[in-house]
């Protein structure tokens, strides 16, 4: 950014006029900014000249943001994804809350500098009050998505930057924050502002989703854009509507004003109820029948928004946040989830966390492994089945995981494993949305949204004929290709996180930072999987308070067998070993059961705590050795 803006003839003449001569420059501006000149007048006695402002101290910015969480929650995902937009373009992107204070920003660290030296950076605040018209401040006092260009900022010491920036409005039409883009003024467009534009809406989305109370109503003229950011929403609680958002307000050709706080049936009907958890159609008061469904939430009053976005809750070193965020904004458009890696890479745990960030947070989470299923098993368990379907099954039949998965997400691991007949029947559910029990009985209409894993290449499946091609399209909305443990730059994070999960923060311990790099150094071929059952191990048979260093890694991961003192090997009532041999995991995950089971004289409840296990665990190990 240059330290001097040369403005366009039209703006310069306004600046003159409006600064210097004390005249109206409305035919040389456009009707916002003149506006805001006018509103900006007491700012430094009207002069339009250098302003300084500090940004607040941090404790007091960390309060800011805490009283903000809500709206932070919400906009991470439309930050991620416009600070791509933003570091290509040299600019930042900016979350403000109601009162113009900077939250968050992020983008290109060329003009990070920049932005600090005109204190566009978090702790300040940007209203008109005080630092006169900017695209922040300027959008939440006219309530719309707006530019401001170079010399049209009040101050001139703004006069090199450019910004686009749109106010972020919940359910009642109350003002909650501002999306931004901030760069050089050559570098903002329509383009820009169609982007934050955009991204408020998702906003909006969200924070309606996170705090409707009683009955959510979405409806589209247009029933495939029901569960995207460009539907209708409407709130209603004890039959009085309580929040709409601004797509609602458009369709029904009214205001909050006239809508907010009114009785729902003179608007909807006496049958709008009968929505509850189908699609439908409404009429609204000019005749048009459009699609809609309705569903009750579930949430608890004053859920806080983190619950169900709980992607804000990674840390800052969680390399798989950025991954999580980005797939919960396609999966909140409707687009099933295609997730990709090795075994035991923790798709499973990945699907969790988009479920518990996306709009389906309240509803269920269903998990199939189509791997664990008996292929004779996996169409009735899916599917489900009416009375008397085959020989053994239930009385009343079963709904099946599907019509389970109801106003959530269905999850299905190890979709390369599903057999070639089933695929077919998938595919069908996935297009139509109507599930038709095994054994007759009638259609079942069901909304979820789809998360799928597998650690196969489908697409080669697919080549080969081994994987329908069709329904790998119908998947492969969105694919997600999770990072093997071994190449994961969080490592140390990651393992110190799991070994105070699976006990360690429970028994006391510490692990040598010689102890930590070694672990952070194996290749780890079982990923995450084998990381927990070797930090499983080492929190087995460590003592309350230990520090655990290289000599009780095991040896595969530590370089040398472990040396057990006399007294641990009196304790386990095992003779001492020293294998100078390589174990297999496997091994050392027996000789682990079996020691802590000797430690707690054969009680198998005792031992599945100490292990962190469930006892049928425990009874596993047991009939196989038994065996």
């Amino acid at each position: 950014m240059s330290d001097v803006f040369l403005p366009s003839a039209a703006v310069e003449q306004a600046r003159v006029l409006f600064f210097e001569q004390g005249r109206d420059p409305d035919a040389w501006l456009a009707p916002h900014i003149s506006r805001s000149w006018r509103r900006s007048r007491p700012l430094n006695d009207g002069r339009g000249q250098a302003f300084d402002a500090a940004p607040m101290a941090q404790t007091r910015l960390q309060e800011r943001r805490e009283q903000a969480m809500r709206l932070l929650d919400c906009a991470m995902p439309e930050l991620d994804s416009l600070a791509e937009h933003a570091v290509g373009q040299g600019c930042v992107v900016i979350l403000s809350d109601a009162s113009g204070l900077i939250l968050n920003e992020i983008g290109s660290p060329d003009f990070l500098p920049k932005a600090e030296r005109i204190a566009l950076m978090p702790g300040v605040e940007w209203s008109e009050l005080s630092r006169g018209t900017n695209a922040i401040g300027t959008a939440l006092a006219e309530r719309d998505a707006l530019m401001v260009l170079g010399g049209e900022h009040y101050l001139a010491q703004n006069g090199a930057l450019g910004c686009a920036a749109a106010p972020i409005l919940n359910g009642r039409g109350e003002v909650v924050g501002a999306l931004d883009i901030s760069g050089e003024a050559a570098r903002i467009n329509q383009h820009a502002l169609g982007l934050v534009r955009m991204a408020a809406q998702q906003v909006e989305h969200r924070l309606m989703l996170a705090d409707a109370r009683g009955h959510l109503l979405r409806f589209h003229r247009r029933p495939s854009l029901l569960g995207t950011a460009r539907e209708g929403l409407v709130v209603v609680d004890d039959g009085r509507i309580v929040a709409a958002n601004p797509v609602a307000l458009a369709m029904l050709g009214t205001t909050w004003d006239g809508l907010l706080d009114r009785h729902v049936e003179p608007l909807l009907g006496r049958d709008w109820s009968r929505l509850e958890q189908q699609r439908g159609l409404i009429t609204l008061p000019d005749g048009q029948q459009i699609a809609a469904t309705m569903e009750r939430s579930r949430l608890p009053a004053r859920a806080p928004a983190r619950a169900r976005h709980a992607v804000a809750d990674a840390p800052a070193a969680d390399v798989l946040a950025p991954l999580v965020q980005r797939a919960v904004r396609v999966l909140d458009e409707g687009l099933p989830v295609l997730l990709c890696g090795e075994t035991g890479s923790g798709k499973d745990v990945f699907a969790r966390r988009l479920h518990a960030g996306s709009r389906r947070g309240s509803g269920p989470f269903v998990a199939v492994n189509c791997a664990a299923l008996p292929e004779n098993l996996i169409e009735s368990e899916l599917f489900g089945y009416a009375e008397g379907a085959f020989t053994g099954a239930r009385k009343r039949g079963t709904p099946g995981r599907i019509r389970e998965a109801q106003g959530g997400i269905l999850f299905l691991d190890e979709i390369g494993d599903m057999p070639l007949a089933l695929q077919s029947r998938l595919l069908r559910v996935l297009e139509d949305r109507v599930v038709t029990p095994l054994g007759g009985g009638a259609p079942v209409a069901v909304d979820f949204d789809l998360v799928s894993a597998s650690h196969r290449d489908l697409s080669a499946m697919a080549a080969a004929g081994t994987f329908r091609s069709d329904l790998l399209y119908r998947l492969d909305g969105y694919r997600v290709a999770l990072p093997a443990l071994r190449e994961r730059t969080d490592r140390r994070v990651l393992i110190t996180r799991v070994f105070a999960e699976v006990g360690g923060r429970r028994k006391q311990l510490t692990l040598a930072p010689a102890a930590l790099d070694r672990l952070a150094a194996h290749a780890w071929p079982g990923n995450v999987r084998e990381l927990n059952s070797v930090l499983r191990a080492l929190v087995a048979l460590a003592e309350v308070g230990d520090h655990i260093g290289i000599d009780q890694l095991p040896p595969l991961i530590g370089g040398q067998a472990p040396a057990m003192s006399p007294h641990e090997d009196n304790r386990a009532g095992l003779p001492a070993e020293r294998s100078e041999a390589p174990q297999p995991l496997a091994s050392l995950t027996r000789d682990a059961f079996d020691r802590t089971l000797a430690a707690c004289h054969g009680n198998v409840a005792h031992a599945a705590v100490q292990l962190g296990v469930h006892r049928s665990t425990v009874y596993r190990h047991l009939a196989a050795r038994q065996g």
